[in-house]
């Protein structure tokens, strides 16, 4: 065949389609549990909430139930190629830190950890 014939359509690949929402890959949330069940131990959380959306995942870690969430790490992959798909915000809503590795922005929250054991 020497090409398609005139008014061709192409047809994409069945099940090939954008996800209905963003979640987190298993390392990523092992990550993300792992640090806070240490800070559970260390008696600094108590409850966690998880919120999944088509632009983001999002954890937040509680002092206690009632209160706003000491801690909220988002992922948002549209962001990947800019400032970083993560981000981790504060208790009052700012942000702490940004960046393309899981890693580096839970550091504050790692550093605040040892911290919190020492004393």
């Amino acid at each position: 065949m020497a090409g398609s014939p005139q008014g061709a359509t192409i047809v994409p690949f069945p099940g090939h389609r954008a996800p209905l929402q963003v979640g987190f890959e298993r390392a990523e949330l092992a990550r993300i549990l792992d640090l806070y069940g240490r800070m559970v131990a260390a008696g600094e959380w108590r409850d966690y909430a998880m919120s999944f959306t088509r632009d983001y995942a999002a954890f937040s870690a509680f002092r206690r139930t009632a209160d706003q969430p000491q801690m909220r790490v988002e992922k948002r992959p549209e962001l990947r190629g800019r400032q970083g798909m993560w981000a981790l915000f504060g208790e009052h809503g700012q942000v702490l830190k940004r960046g393309h590795d899981l890693s580096g922005v839970l550091a504050p929250i790692e550093r605040r950890l040892v911290k919190a054991v020492e004393s």
